[in-house]
């Protein structure tokens, strides 16, 4: 399925649920948000985009504690999931959407290298869930590409588990 199907589907299931969702996306900078708008009718079900870029507006925006970026790291699972909690928490969504990661060309490191991203999921009354990716280092448009994808599909997941 192309993005753009996966972004139907995923809208279309949140329809049917009669839930809203949200996202709150770093290094794609709103893809996820802008291919779930794209789609004529998706305000039914899209409340907010969060694009958090900087670890100022993961605090500010989502709640990101301070500590957690300090000791963690921007791209971590913790940093993840509290930017999914925090998207839940400031919109009208039950459905939240997180991304955070590493697209290059540079910035990578040893333990964080390009390609790296964390995706988090939080749906309204069950855990919040933090899932890890390793894209490669392909390019910043590809790993950007495949992290929509899998946010998409992680959504979807989601919801057939729930």
């Amino acid at each position: 399925m192309s993005n753009a199907e996966l972004a139907n589907a995923l809208l279309q299931a949140c329809q049917q649920r009669g839930i809203m969702l949200a996202t709150a996306e770093s290094c794609t900078g709103g893809m996820i948000i802008a291919a779930l708008t794209d789609i004529a009718g998706s305000s039914a079900v899209v409340d907010r985009g969060f694009i958090t870029y900087s670890n100022e507006a993961k605090m500010e925006m989502l709640g990101v504690s301070a500590a957690t970026l300090e000791a963690q790291g921007a791209v971590s699972g913790e940093t993840v999931q509290e930017m999914a909690a925090g998207a839940l928490a400031h919109s009208r969504a039950s459905l939240a959407l997180a991304v955070t990661g590493i697209a290059g060309p540079s910035g990578g490191s040893a333990e964080k290298p390009i390609g790296l991203v964390w995706f988090g999921v939080a749906l309204a009354g069950q855990p919040v869930v933090a899932e890890r990716q390793l894209f490669g280092h392909k390019g910043r448009e590809f790993i950007r590409h495949e992290t929509v994808r899998h946010a998409l599909q992680l959504g979807l997941r989601t919801l057939d588990e729930h």
